[in-house]
């Protein structure tokens, strides 16, 4: 049934707007979630979080002829053609380019197929485009698939505590002609029909969203808790992998160059190791240059604190081994400061040769250190 679907609605498609036309979204989010699992209530957040600056697409606002109206409000779900149509002609808006944010799709097995088979074809127009001008418009797809979980109980308390608060709205704006008033479901006034729509999300789209799960990425996210809670769990889910997003061409381009997360561990495990060299091997420059730190820079840095930033020039003897610079920078981001040590030599006049007119200078070194640290500022802002 789902091919037979999809290639109808791919063809009316591929007739109406041409097939060098059919230009998707680089990146699709697709959120699903039980009713009251606050999938509206996070799109903005996501939005923000993945630099989309486009209004989310929202399946049952597209569904706004009355037959689908009447489905909704039975609490039942509208047929599989008419939303795969309506939802691809949206994506080929130009605001959509570079990502799109669905909310309530795919919600039933073959919309979850319907799915597969569209990410083919992006995948087939990205081949078929690839060496032309028009490349940059079939780009490597990425999409993620993401799933707002709340309990039946906490479902239906929600959606009747919407319907309550729906009412109160509406009658403000109705009674001030100010504002917009805010859909009004049935479902939201009706525990049974509220039980019922969750029990449609359980039994139809839960399993659709599930068979999607070993293909695309998948986030699992408990929305329980509080917002500030939910949109944590969010971020963790959405970190950026590059190498699952980007073309595989730019990823084998991009390999001699680390990962930024793969260098941390690295170098802190590195940083441990040459603070103890320092200390068993260098022990006397060691305790020297952490007197110096101890006795003639903290009193410094302490009085920057409000700022976060401290300069200090120094012409300390101890600092002119080649490795003590090295290893007060290692001192202080132990400490989770962020230190840079610049050398400028000067030259100093000391005496005049009468005879030949020539100044002989000495050379002095000073050091420039720069000091960076979490100052109170940044906390309180």
């Amino acid at each position: 049934m789902q091919p037979l679907i999809f290639e109808s609605v791919w063809h009316d498609l591929e007739a109406e707007y041409g097939r060098s036309n059919l230009r998707f979204p680089k990146e699709l989010i697709l959120l699903g979630g039980a009713p009251g699992a606050g999938k509206g209530t996070n799109t903005a957040f996501i939005s923000r979080s993945r630099g989309l600056t486009c209004a989310p697409i929202v399946i049952s606002a597209l569904l706004d002829s009355p037959e689908a109206r009447a489905i909704k409000d039975a609490g039942q779900l509208a047929g599989d053609r008419e939303v795969v149509s309506l939802l691809l002609r949206e994506l080929l808006r130009d605001e959509y380019h570079h990502g799109a944010i669905i909310d309530g799709f795919p919600r039933t097995n073959v919309q979850g197929e319907c799915l597969k088979l569209l990410v083919d074809k992006m995948h087939e127009l990205r081949r078929e485009f690839y060496t032309t001008p028009l490349s940059i418009h079939f780009r490597h797809p990425t999409v993620h698939i993401m799933v707002l979980f709340v309990d039946e109980a906490e479902s239906i308390a929600r959606q009747l505590r919407r319907g309550r608060e729906t009412l109160i709205h509406n009658e403000k704006v109705l009674r001030s002609g100010m504002g917009q008033l805010r859909e009004d479901r049935p479902t939201d006034h009706d525990e049974a029909l509220a039980r019922k729509r969750y029990e449609t999300f359980r039994e139809q789209t839960w399993e659709a969203l599930q068979s999607l799960k070993e293909i695309f990425h998948y986030h699992f996210i408990s929305a329980q808790g509080s917002f500030e809670a939910v949109e944590q769990n969010i971020l963790k889910e959405l970190r950026y992998q590059s190498t699952l997003e980007l073309d595989p061409r730019t990823v084998d381009k991009l390999r001699s160059i680390p990962v930024a997360s793969a260098i941390i561990v690295h170098a802190r495990q590195e940083l441990v190791k040459r603070l103890d060299s320092y200390a068993l091997e260098h022990g006397e420059l060691f305790s020297k240059v952490l007197a110096v730190i101890e006795n003639k820079m903290m009193p410094i840095i302490l009085r920057h604190a409000i700022s976060g930033v401290a300069h200090i020039n120094t012409e300390d003897p101890v600092l002119e081994d080649p490795l003590a610079p090295a290893i007060l920078i290692d001192v202080f981001s132990e400490r989770g400061y962020h230190a840079t040590v610049d050398i400028h030599r000067i030259d100093v006049p000391e005496r005049v040769d009468l005879k030949h007119g020539e100044i002989q200078s000495r050379m002095k070194k000073v050091y420039r250190i720069q000091i960076r640290f979490q100052g109170s500022e940044i906390r309180r802002g």
